[in-house]
């Protein structure tokens, strides 16, 4: 199995070689990823080594313009990648159960990564108000981006996440003044990706998202403009490691 997989991957690289506010929607919007020593999350963003790091916001770009705001902060160390998403809002429109599923039709903020610009590889992460997450790798081939789940998702190679509530419980319809989410990907979840794992002055492109359901009215949120869907990777901004 292990021999399969590897020859679908050269065969692949083969086909395919090699609070701040941006409005651009191109590789030159920027967010500068400080480096960090590694650290405890606890769903809040209290840990000391996120006043390294700058907030960005992401503007509101549905139809229907919310006056809540989100904001996100990235921050890197030798064995990962930390974000925190300080999102407000005053329901908590979230029911799912499990792992896996297709959070995006509820509360949820999502992180695209995409560390190699060689292939239409890359990297999608979605979490819950409920702290449950959805992990994807994307290879985007002419429009078509089926994701692909990680195998032997554990130990070292498993995202650690954690949420909480502002101002509420943290509970399916709770009235809330808002939610967080703090994650860390470790950079062995990347792996076959290349570019991984960063050093100062490396370069990857990105986006984030953040959608919401208030009252059936859909609201979404991303940092770089996009036309039709999330997955127009060739719109996303860059992240430059310091």
């Amino acid at each position: 199995m292990r021999i399969v997989l590897t020859s679908f991957y050269i065969v692949f690289l083969v086909l395919f070689p090699k609070v701040l506010i941006t409005e651009s929607g191109d590789k030159k919007a920027e967010i500068t990823v400080r480096g960090t020593t590694d650290f405890a999350i606890d769903g809040k963003g209290e840990a000391l080594e996120w006043n390294q790091a700058d907030w960005y916001f992401l503007p509101s770009r549905s139809s229907l313009n919310s006056v809540h705001q989100t904001q996100l902060k990235c921050l890197y160390s030798k064995k990962g990648i930390y974000f925190l998403f300080k999102c407000q809002d005053k329901k908590i429109t979230s029911t799912f159960k499990s792992d896996f599923a297709d959070l995006w039709n509820e509360d949820v903020a999502e992180i695209f990564l995409w560390p190699d610009e060689s292939y239409p590889v890359y990297f999608e992460y979605e979490i819950s108000p409920l702290n449950r997450e959805l992990v994807l790798l994307i290879p985007n081939l002419d429009g078509q981006f089926w994701g692909w789940q990680p195998w032997h998702y554990e130990q070292d190679r498993q995202v650690n996440h954690l949420t909480s509530a502002i101002g509420g419980e943290l509970k399916s319809d709770a009235v809330v003044d808002g939610w967080i989410a703090e994650v860390f990907i470790p950079y062995q979840l990347f792996k076959p990706l290349t570019n991984v794992p960063p050093v100062s002055g490396s370069n990857w492109r990105a986006n984030f998202y953040r959608c919401d359901y208030d009252d059936d009215q859909y609201h979404y949120w991303a940092w770089q403009p996009i036309e039709k869907r999330f997955h127009e990777f060739e719109k996303f901004g860059t992240l430059i490691f310091e």
